[in-house]
């Protein structure tokens, strides 16, 4: 079994002092959440970007701290790459690709590939690693239940979807058995089609309808930022709402998240951060909530 590498007081005492200062420091965020629901979604870009292990032992760091996690991914980046391969045209309306048929086996197999990247890496455990010991289960299902956005702006929509229902019992059951639970931005229906969803629109459902106690989007951007380009760290959703009235001046991923946080905590969410993936420890450094904007339901 690996060891923890043995800490010498003699040798460096600044560095035993920090040492020990962070272990005492980390207890109370340790009792505060362990037990707690976290959804934690990303892009397909993070999946595919050489910091995402990093971003892996974050979560095998969370995981094994008791968090219960569920984890909802994207696959932009790998469906594009899949289309250009078979010089599909990607078209989109209001942010939402317009998924034909021949666009949805494109979806299916780039939603494949994201997810069996993010399974490969949470099932590490090369000794002498973040990972030694983890022997994390990641799981997945039909836990969501879609139908079709349908015609936008006169656009059909066609295979492009929303979440009708999310299957709440079947989640918790396998949080409860220790899993981490994998949510790609697939929704079926009762009559076996499939759905290309936002993933966005899907972590926020299930964020809300689990009553997460906190939902964290990794993002291009380091936070949100107010008119005069200083980084807000903490926001309530009325606060929120006046920056979203100003939409055209904030980024592009900003943009989908913040509405998605504001709905979340007027839905029971407890917390919503935005945080950059480009900072390293970035998940644990928002235990403390210091590393993004963070967003919660202040009675107006």
């Amino acid at each position: 079994m690996p060891q923890l590498p043995r800490i010498n007081p003699a040798a460096n005492s600044a560095t035993t002092r920090a040492f020990v200062q962070w272990i005492r420091s980390a207890a109370p965020y340790i009792h505060a959440f362990r037990g707690k629901t976290f959804v934690i979604a990303f892009g397909g870009e993070v999946v595919a970007d050489d910091t995402f292990l990093g971003i892996v032992h974050d979560l095998n760091l969370l995981h094994s701290l008791g968090i219960r996690l569920v984890v909802v991914h994207g696959s932009r980046p790998q469906i594009e790459a899949i289309l250009k391969q078979q010089n599909i045209p990607s078209v989109y309306n209001r942010g939402l690709r317009v998924t034909d048929a021949e666009t949805l086996d494109c979806v299916l197999e780039g939603t494949g590939h994201a997810r069996s990247r993010i399974e490969a890496m949470l099932s590490l455990g090369v000794a002498n690693s973040p990972m030694a010991g983890a022997r994390i289960r990641v799981v997945g299902g039909n836990f969501l239940t879609a139908k079709p956005i349908g015609v936008l702006d006169g656009i059909d929509m066609q295979w492009t979807g929303e979440v009708r229902r999310v299957d709440v019992e079947a989640v918790r059951q396998r949080l409860d058995d220790g899993d981490i639970v994998l949510v790609s931005p697939l929704g079926y229906s009762p009559t076996g089609e499939i759905f290309n969803l936002a993933v966005e629109e899907v972590a926020t459902q299930v964020a809300v309808q689990l009553a997460a106690h906190k939902l964290i989007f990794l993002m291009d951007n380091d936070g949100v930022r107010n008119g005069r380009r200083q980084l807000l760290t903490e926001l309530s959703t009325h606060d929120a709402e006046a920056l979203t009235a100003k939409r055209a001046k904030l980024p592009s991923d900003v943009q989908h998240y913040l509405p998605c946080a504001i709905r979340a905590c007027d839905n029971g969410v407890k917390r919503t951060h935005l945080v950059s993936r480009h900072h390293d420890g970035a998940l644990l450094l928002e235990l403390g909530g210091s590393a993004g904007a963070s967003a919660q339901r202040h009675d107006r």
